[in-house]
């Protein structure tokens, strides 16, 4: 159990160390455009192989997937939502562009270290693939979120420790799902990873990728494919 708490706070711990890059070195409007576009690659080649697929085979049929699905983009949604809805004042705009990125690695990371501890149980071993995705993605995540808090006057140490609790939630996760997702049912797993998929899909689709064309341009085409590439290699790789 102490093992799958390690494993899924390091999984997590790039959103940290991203936090920190931001803060020591600022970057470019463009080049913060540019990682956030690599970063929504990994994280869709992340839903389409590690989440999704797993998903679909490991349940019979597509009912646990399908209410996961969309329970990840609603409960995201939702989130969102409230978030707009408290931020006010100066540095709102900037708050409500972080905030969301933030909840998204947070309801992404949770069913995900989940899993990786699920896999520690089963197989013996962490899955490479689902371990390299999640570190890969959660640096620009890290970074795009943290440039946007400090815009709206968050301080540092306000950040590091928001970053901190995702980090430790991570682990937690995975130390529970070694603990007590070995008996669960095909439905269940289908379930949980389909939610985290829902989960990172509406938040690319709201926050991440819009952010990244609008600070970088048509560049961030290429870029995002780069990410997915790299990903799917880290995939395949595996085996």
């Amino acid at each position: 159990m102490a093992e799958a708490f390690f494993w899924g706070a390091l999984a997590q711990s790039t959103l940290v160390i991203g936090a920190v890059i931001a803060v020591l070195r600022p970057l470019s409007r463009r080049l913060l455009g540019l990682v956030m576009a690599f970063g929504a690659g990994v994280l869709l080649s992340a839903v389409s192989f590690e989440l999704i697929s797993r998903a679909v085979t490991t349940a019979d049929g597509l009912r646990g997937t399908t209410l996961g699905f969309f329970a990840g983009a609603l409960v995201f949604t939702v989130g969102d939502a409230l978030i707009v809805r408290h931020e006010s004042g100066p540095g709102a705009a900037e708050a409500e562009a972080g905030l969301p990125i933030v909840l998204g690695a947070l309801l992404d990371g949770i069913p995900e270290s989940a899993v990786l501890g699920l896999t520690l149980l089963q197989d013996g071993r962490i899955s490479a693939a689902m371990l390299v995705a999640v570190i890969i993605s959660n640096l620009p995540e890290g970074i795009a979120a943290t440039v946007a808090l400090r815009a709206a006057g968050w301080t540092t140490t306000r950040i590091i420790v928001l970053w901190s609790v995702v980090v430790a939630a991570g682990g937690l996760a995975a130390a529970v799902g070694y603990a007590l997702l070995d008996d669960a049912s095909p439905y269940v797993l289908a379930f949980v990873l389909a939610f985290a998929a829902g989960a990172i899909l509406t938040m690319l689709a709201t926050s991440m990728m819009p952010q990244a064309f609008m600070n970088a341009g048509r560049n961030v085409g290429v870029v995002t494919v780069a990410g997915f590439a790299l990903a799917l290699a880290v995939n395949w790789l595996q085996g």
